[in-house]
């Protein structure tokens, strides 16, 4: 009697054990098909989208008045946004492809600058025209690699799920072809750096080179000690696994990319720091929060003393939303109770115990420095005169922003309401021009499903 319900229970876990196995099977394959499904559609549109960025490049060169050209330069724009979108969202961490996103940053930077000059008072020069020929034959060879590599994995039925394993294990896929349109890609707009911008980029330098100018200064730190500095960034006191290696990715700054086990959450944070200085650049853990217990005024409290903690003084919380159970806030530099927008840093708390998931200092690293503020030339009722008459003005301050050349200038930043809609409005300090017109994104709501 014993003896067989010693084997009735044996034969139930058994059986027990191969559903399990099963549904386990079943769950990782439909999250197998799901990313492939992701990648190859991030592939497909950034083909899509260089095939229209070489046709609008191709026909600016025949237009001739403004009224074509500056809508053909502002889509291109557009354009390049998504290609470098579509290209983040592919399996490529391994890969060097910095010239590649580089070169699109600048056809966007370059191609948005021109549309919104008045080309009928400042027509396209001799120099950017030919800048705009290069841009096209650039674009071809960009083009043709991608294209390539598109049809070879539709012809061999190749994954990208393959490519992404094969780098994680290695580092590196040589012997993978669709790696080596990357990288032929990459090698043939290698000559655009000695492209003549015109004036429209005559100041104008990538974000990774606005990096590495900022993190240049500084001692040099070891693998070590980026460790130790990453842990008490966090605030992980206990001893856990770190992984420390120096950034791929084509990127021109120099940083460590650091990986940190989080034995209280079962979970990654996954951080870059600067090798002169010791820098937090940005940080990120991913992991499930099933409940919220803390308000959004809370979370705003836990970042604010978080940042006081990191030497991030004179920090002031200009926005914060809650996403179901994340909250972001939005910290920007306060100067003479002026804001500094372009010295911004980003936070992620949990609402469940207030940790702090993500942190972005891209911003504030790259613009940090000492500013001489102008004193306004119109006072703030002068400026309220050029605000729609529909806006319920809320609030206002005084603020340096970037306008849309790259330039800081001193505005009067109002928040105020028409309808049920909330809107920041920025008017130049100086001579009353509206420079932006923001509107605010409404809470997000939270879904909860039996």
């Amino acid at each position: 009697m014993g003896k067989n319900l010693v084997i009735g229970l044996l034969a139930i876990a058994l059986v027990s054990t191969g559903v399990w196995g099963y549904q386990q099977q079943t769950q990782s394959q439909g999250l197998q098909i799901q990313a492939e499904n992701n990648y190859q559609r991030a592939f497909h549109e950034l083909a899509y989208y260089l095939d229209q960025i070489e046709d609008q490049l191709g026909s600016s060169l025949a237009m001739n008045t403004r009224r074509q050209l500056s809508p053909a330069l502002a889509e291109i724009w557009r354009l390049t946004s998504l290609a470098q979108e579509s290209i983040g969202q592919l399996p490529l961490s391994f890969v060097d492809i910095g010239k590649t996103e580089e070169f699109l940053f600048k056809i966007g930077r370059f191609s948005y600058r021109t549309s919104i000059r008045d080309l009928g008072k400042e027509p396209l020069t001799d120099e950017e025209y030919d800048t705009l020929e290069k841009l096209y034959d650039y674009s071809k060879e960009i083009r043709q690699e991608v294209r390539r590599a598109q049809a070879m994995m539709l012809q061999q039925g190749s994954r990208w799920l393959d490519v992404e394993q094969a780098l994680e294990q290695t580092g590196e896929a040589k012997e993978n072809e669709v790696v080596t349109n990357f990288e032929v890609m990459n090698k043939a707009v290698e000559g655009y750096s000695e492209t003549d911008w015109g004036v429209s980029l005559a100041a104008i330098d990538d974000l990774n080179g606005e990096l590495k100018r900022a993190l240049e200064e500084g001692d040099e730190i070891t693998e070590e000690e980026a460790k130790e500095k990453a842990l008490a960034f966090i605030g992980i006191n206990q001893e856990t696994e770190v992984e420390v290696s120096k950034t791929g990715n084509g990127l021109e700054y120099p940083a460590y990319s650091i990986v940190v086990n989080d034995p209280d959450h079962a979970s990654n944070y996954y951080m870059d720091m600067s090798v002169f200085g010791g820098e937090p650049i940005w940080f990120l853990q991913e992991r499930q929060i099933t409940e919220i217990n803390k308000s959004l005024n809370e979370a705003s409290e836990a970042g604010s003393e978080f940042l006081e903690n990191q030497g991030k003084d004179n920090m002031q919380l200009i926005d914060s939303t809650q996403y179901d159970s994340i909250a972001v806030l939005e910290y920007v530099y306060l100067e003479d109770n002026v804001r500094i927008y372009p010295d911004q840093i980003t936070l992620q708390v949990s609402l469940d115990d207030n940790d702090i998931l993500g942190y972005d200092a891209v911003s504030y690293l790259v613009n940090h420095k000492e500013r001489s503020i102008p004193k306004p030339d119109i006072t703030v009722e002068e400026a309220m005169e050029s605000l729609n008459p529909r806006l319920e003005v809320m609030e206002d301050h005084i603020a340096v922003i970037e306008n849309e050349l790259g330039e800081e200038v001193l505005c009067y930043e109002f928040f105020g309401v028409i309808n049920s809609d909330t809107y920041r409005i920025f008017i130049n300090a100086e001579d009353g021009e509206e420079e932006k017109v923001e509107m605010l994104d409404q809470a997000e709501p939270s879904y909860q499903f039996s």
